[in-house]
């Protein structure tokens, strides 16, 4: 039985969606706890030179639906980092889960070979579709959730393994 293109993409994005979702709830409930305001909890960093907590969680979602759109092969829907309560960062994560379902097998499945080009702040990415979504996109996905997670875990949530990863 071999593995999809779309089975290998839309199915992992949004569940890490998801999971990220659930830590972030317990982020939310811990900083109520401690009176900790949304502001305060968003701009939380694990260092100076590292993104905020709300740029993890744009930067992951970014991933999510520029990746599953760039492997349809159409332009990416464009959401505007403006984010600033955790009501909207988890209306970002639900419209992002939307948006990576609304993709089908057909659009996504073949695509291992399509041409993927970015442009970055360090220069131009060319990519094949599998190359893409094995080397960069999952990876990147998974660093800015797991620097998300780690936010909230050194802000003193009390979350674990099993939260990250989710239910079997």
């Amino acid at each position: 039985m071999t593995l999809s293109m779309h089975q290998a993409s839309a199915p992992v994005f949004v569940r890490a969606l998801s999971n990220l979702a659930h830590v972030l709830k317990k982020g939310e409930e811990h900083a109520a706890a401690k009176n900790v305001s949304d502001e305060v909890l968003l701009q939380t960093r694990l260092i100076p030179d590292m993104l905020p907590l709300i740029k993890q969680i744009q930067i992951a979602c970014d991933m999510a639906t520029r990746g599953s759109a760039r492997l349809a092969g159409v332009e990416p829907q464009a959401f505007e980092d403006n984010e600033t309560t955790l009501a909207q960062a988890y209306s970002r994560i639900e419209r992002s889960i939307d948006y990576v379902k609304s993709f089908t097998a057909d659009q996504i499945d073949g695509s291992e070979t399509r041409a993927i080009h970015l442009k970055m702040r360090s220069g131009e990415l060319n990519f094949d579709g599998q190359t893409y979504l094995l080397t960069f996109l999952i990876p990147n996905l998974f660093f800015h959730c797991t620097t998300a997670y780690n936010i909230l875990r050194e802000a003193g949530t009390s979350i674990g393994k099993s939260d990250f990863i989710g239910e079997s």
